[in-house]
């Protein structure tokens, strides 16, 4: 016995199988058939169903429901692939498909990532891994989907869990002067001013891989920050350009900086105009593994918590620069940092400002080796962008 012949209305057609379930189906606007993707207990549902979708083609809102039947997977790694993504994020991003997305959602098209599936997703990221992993994930998958979004290959982002790309920022430890000097000290005279260019700089670890002789002008006391090199977990040196624009930037040192300065560039940067400021004992430029084992030991010598990084010697740069007189706007020259707020104001924080901080700086540092101060105690922090 076979199917009930169909109803013809206005738009698309409703019928009957022999179950007793009913079906809809349509014409797209280039003449091609699409049937509805699930069956209906009566034959009102399917004609409500055809309502939906002609109000959807009349509005212009209507997408071709085999639109979607795309792979997450290709379609992922083709989206990391057009980004142009610097080196570090690059790596960033396949890591993190690699380790949370894919086994989750390679298999699936992009139609068939729902939003309870990626609610249940993140829940057992959560067991499994940490917060700020996890956020950092979310936010991926969110961009993949939005520009997935933007293909018209999905109606709407699954992702739509409030607060769940936000990162909670933990507050860092700030190290005193005493810590710092005990830092420089511990790590040995070769990588001494890497410490102090780290806290009273305060430059980036993979800005200071790049500086070359030729950026350093001893009588000025300044430093340009021209580019960058991070280090990859391959080992390898992504030299390029700084993280952002505002990362390039004419770097005032403090004068109780210019014998530890002096001393660096007679005995230990290459020598050419254009040789790198820091090398290893073999000559070779830096490598954070090298000097991870070196840092360790310094942190211990220097009484810092094991969670303390090379990077947080910016955030002490970032409290005892305000402690000396410096603004907000000051500090993120300073830094480098770059954001939508602070990006009108970089203009306002010239180099005569500049010194300005370094002097101030200057005789924060010195006044404190005097008397043993603490500067940085009861100091607001200023956290890094």
């Amino acid at each position: 016995m076979g199917n009930k012949k169909g109803t013809r209305r206005r738009f698309g057609a409703v019928r009957q199988y022999r179950s007793g379930r009913w079906t809809a189906s349509y014409r797209g606007p280039d003449g091609q058939e699409f049937r509805s993707p699930e069956t209906f207990a009566t034959k009102r549902d399917a004609e409500v169903w055809l309502s939906q979708v002609e109000a959807d083609l009349s509005r212009g809102d209507w997408q071709d429901p085999d639109a979607g039947a795309v792979n997450f997977k290709e379609y992922a790694l083709q989206w990391v692939d057009e980004r142009g993504l610097a080196a570090t994020t690059d790596e960033l991003y396949r890591r993190l498909l690699r380790l949370h997305l894919l086994p989750a959602f390679e298999d699936l098209d992009l139609d068939e990532i729902t939003a309870p599936r990626v609610r249940t997703w993140r829940t057992e990221r959560l067991k499994a891994t940490g917060a700020t992993t996890v956020a950092k994930a979310y936010r991926l998958l969110k961009a993949i989907m939005e520009t997935a979004v933007d293909d018209e290959l999905i109606r709407r982002n699954p992702c739509r869990i409030r607060g769940a790309g936000k990162e909670a920022a933990v507050e860092r430890q700030i190290a005193t002067v005493d810590q710092v000097d005990a830092l420089a000290d511990a790590v040995g005279p070769r990588w001494r001013l890497m410490v102090f260019l780290g806290a009273y700089g305060p430059m980036r670890p993979e800005e200071q891989a790049e500086l070359r002789r030729r950026d350093v002008d001893l009588d000025a006391m300044t430093i340009r920050v021209r580019r960058a090199a991070p280090e990859l977990t391959t080992g390898k040196r992504a030299e390029g350009p700084t993280k952002s624009e505002a990362g390039k930037r004419i770097v005032v040192l403090p004068a109780f900086l210019r014998t530890d300065l002096r001393r660096h560039l007679d005995w230990y940067a290459e020598k050419e105009p254009d040789g790198l400021l820091f090398v290893g004992e073999k000559g070779k430029p830096f490598r954070r593994s090298t000097f991870g084992r070196r840092w360790r030991r310094a942190r211990t010598a220097a009484g810092l918590p094991e969670g303390f990084r090379f990077y947080d010697l910016r955030h002490t740069g970032h409290t005892l620069a305000t402690r000396s007189g410096a603004t907000l706007k000051d500090t993120m020259v300073r830094a480098g940092q770059s954001s939508e707020k602070a990006a009108l104001i970089y203009q306002h924080s010239d180099l005569t400002r500049q010194q300005e901080v370094a002097r101030g700086l200057d005789d924060l540092v010195r006044t404190a080796r005097r008397k043993g101060a603490d500067p940085s105690s009861g100091a607001d922090l200023v956290r890094d962008a």
